[in-house]
């Protein structure tokens, strides 16, 4: 299977860039990501998401919002305020969120 990217948004759209360092598979980590991945689909304005990690443990994701409210109701929501809490104790040596303001964006895709 190819991975699929998140293509075709038309501007403007938000992104949060979560960029983190942890060990490879700490205990409980799969089980909540994919919880969180269940919860920021429901959220009215999610666009999508990308994610990568290196074998050194850098990750990278990139969440797509339509919105300001549609990505604070996404920072807000008290599930994922808690996986976050767990997180800093648990799994992450380091993090750092960047939100960005999208005003052009573009894709290629080979046939």
């Amino acid at each position: 299977m190819t991975p699929k990217l998140v293509a075709d948004i038309q501007p403007p759209y938000y992104t949060a860039v979560f960029t983190s360092v942890r060990p490879e598979a700490p205990e409980g980590y799969s089980e909540t990501s994919s919880r969180m991945q269940e919860i920021v689909r429901d959220i009215p304005g999610f666009l999508g998401y990308e994610t990568a990690r290196t074998p050194g443990g850098i990750g990278i994701t990139v969440a797509y919002f339509r919105d300001l409210e549609s990505l604070d109701a996404w920072r807000l929501d008290t599930e994922h305020q808690a996986a976050k809490a767990y997180g800093r104790e648990h799994w992450y040596e380091s993090y750092s969120v960047h939100i960005g303001k999208v005003e052009r964006s573009y894709s290629f895709e080979r046939e």
